[in-house]
């Protein structure tokens, strides 16, 4: 199981230090051995398209992603070109993962339509797969999309594709129409029982490679009596599991009740035994997402120092 680093909103800097401190935050996270760095698309946040690729230029080595960008807002061919041009920056190192989002972002904050998201997805990746396919002409007629537009932007470089998929379809397509998936609010049983079997099986139907299993986890390093409070701090500051219908079903598959409850936290030992259990539910990329604790921004960056120092350590893979 690799070990990458996942980042989301950093509240912590001020706004005019966030991009050029999530650049640094590349950097470090390859120097210190992660193999992969991962950013959502946070609402209101910046832009992670963009954030990608400037940590592609500032970087040579460490994968880049994004978990996830919702494909609503992105036209399949504008998402396309955007792909293709960060993968060009990131020289073949950047990995686009995507997904339908949640009704409270996609209709509720944006006002578009959420409908049927399972068959938009299934669409999408029509578009998308004819465009990634290589320079020419991109013509595909669907239910959602009518496409005849020209892709011209490099010869060198594909797009490995990840969705978000939590229930049944979604992992279908996953498994036979991209490389894998990328989890959150998955516990081991929910993806030793009901991630793994169904992509695993689609990709086989498929004659797919084995797909990549990417598990966002948060963990806090911390003493043992602390680490009730650190679920309940994670379940607070990550959102929580109410709030998206799609997290409630995939919760249901598990023995987690919220996203604190997925939390490797405690000592390193206990640290080291939950992500171990991640590993031999099945997942291959493991996605780690501190959660810095302390009553000021001086104990959290101290916390957070602690908990990379360890996590550094057991890279670049469990």
């Amino acid at each position: 199981m690799r070990i990458g680093l996942m980042v989301g909103s950093d509240k912590e800097r001020s706004r005019a230090d966030r991009l050029a401190g999530l650049i640094d935050d590349g950097v470090a996270a390859e120097r210190d051995g992660f193999t992969a760095f991962w950013m959502p698309q946070v609402p209101g946040y910046l832009d992670a398209l963009t954030a990608v690729a400037l940590i592609g230029q500032a970087t040579d080595r460490i994968e880049i992603g994004t978990a996830v960008v919702p494909i609503q807002t992105r036209h399949p061919m504008i998402m396309a070109q955007q792909a293709l041009t960060t993968q060009v920056v990131c020289g073949g190192r950047f990995t686009l993962g995507i997904g339908p989002s949640h009704q409270w972002i996609v209709n509720s904050q944006l006002g578009l339509p959420y409908d049927r998201p399972a068959r938009l997805v299934a669409d999408y990746l029509d578009v998308l797969g004819a465009a990634f396919a290589g320079p020419g002409t991109v013509d595909v007629d669907n239910e959602s999309y009518c496409v005849h537009s020209p892709i011209e932007v490099t010869d060198t470089f594909e797009v490995p594709v990840l969705l978000s998929a939590l229930g049944p379809t979604m992992l279908q397509l996953a498994g036979e129409r991209a490389a894998g998936t990328i989890l959150w609010m998955a516990d081991e049983r929910a993806i030793g029982d009901h991630v793994v079997p169904r992509i695993t099986a689609a990709a086989d139907r498929a004659g797919r490679a084995a797909p990549r299993i990417v598990a966002g986890v948060p963990v806090a390093l911390c003493a043992g009596d602390e680490t009730d409070d650190a679920r309940a701090y994670a379940s607070e500051v990550l959102g929580h599991a109410d709030f998206s219908p799609n997290y409630v079903r995939l919760l249901q598959h598990g023995d987690a009740e919220d996203v604190g409850d997925t939390m490797a936290a405690g000592d390193e030992t206990a640290i080291l035994d939950r992500l171990r259990r991640y590993r031999d539910a099945g997942v291959t990329d493991l996605a780690v997402r501190i959660v810095p604790l302390g009553k000021d921004l001086g104990e959290r960056a101290e916390s957070r120092r602690r908990t990379l120092a360890f996590l550094s350590s057991l890279c670049p893979a469990l």
